[in-house]
């Protein structure tokens, strides 16, 4: 179901039923007669509605974290904002993009369209960009041939599906461009870094090598590569393929709360910056 689109129906419908009371029947109304209860309605949504869809196509946008793939960066249950201007305007619904202003940078938390499902969010993280070549293989992220820095940062523990997983936890650091950019990811040890047989057909495939010890691939024009920080429980672009710019939904920036389950009402992580 599209959030936005019933939202600017909604939005529309208020709007086109307030702008004809104040245009035409509200001059057939009789002096001091009653409004009828559908335009007092219409007249006290239309503006809310309205500030709230503006606020959720050019501003911020909120998301839930559904799952542990950005692990230990997000968590299952964090609500978190998106930026819906850092890379440029686009128009609400059909997300075409009308004035650019940046691009996605390497390291960057960003929310896309599934490119299986585009009905679907998801979010992940940009480790690479058009042109570039990413590799990954025993568990280290190469770009155009110059290995990311990992820092050893001990271990994060989680529990999932009634059962505690523990994965070492690293400080990467990406060259966006423009700097460095360090953050947060977690490694299983006895996972592989990629499972051949689980890899979909995608467009651009044959851009992609694949072996047991990880993989290769470069990034097309305009598509971006994209990774969970929970690097052996996610499934990203080694497995689905590149995300086109048109996909690019927003950047993830702040977490407002966590609810991770219906009993827990959490603030733990209220005001947490996203890096």
């Amino acid at each position: 179901m599209n959030f936005a689109l019933i939202l600017f129906l909604l939005t529309l419908a208020t709007g086109v039923l307030w702008f004809v009371d104040r245009a035409w029947l509200a001059r057939r109304r009789a002096p001091g007669a009653k409004e009828p209860a559908w335009v007092e309605y219409a007249a006290s949504f239309f503006p809310v509605l309205l500030v709230v869809f503006l606020l959720r196509s050019f501003v911020a946008e909120p998301f839930k974290i559904p799952s542990s793939s950005m692990r230990p960066t997000l968590e299952v249950g964090d609500f978190i904002l998106v930026n819906k201007f850092t890379y440029g305007l686009r128009l609400p619904i059909v997300e075409a993009k009308v004035v650019p202003l940046s691009d996605p940078k390497r390291g960057d938390v960003v929310v896309f369209r599934y490119p299986v499902n585009p009905s679907q969010d998801f979010i992940k993280r940009v480790v690479g960009v058009g042109g570039d070549v990413v590799r990954y293989e025993d568990k280290k992220l190469t770009v155009n041939g110059q290995p990311l820095p990992q820092v050893r940062d001990g271990t994060y523990s989680y529990l999932e599906n009634l059962r505690f997983e523990t994965l070492e936890r690293f400080v990467e650091t990406a060259d966006t461009g423009a700097g460095p950019h360090s953050y947060t990811i977690g490694i299983s040890p006895q996972a592989a870094p990629v499972y051949p047989q689980n890899v979909r057909p995608f467009p651009g495939r044959e851009n992609c090598d694949y072996n047991d010890r990880g993989f290769t691939c470069k990034v097309p024009a305009g598509h971006y590569f994209m990774m969970g920080d929970n690097r052996d429980n996610s499934d990203d672009s080694r497995y689905w393929g590149f995300v086109p710019d048109d996909h690019v939904r927003g950047k993830a920036f702040f977490i407002w709360f966590n609810w991770d389950d219906i009993t827990s009402f959490a603030f733990r992580r209220v005001g947490s910056g996203i890096r």
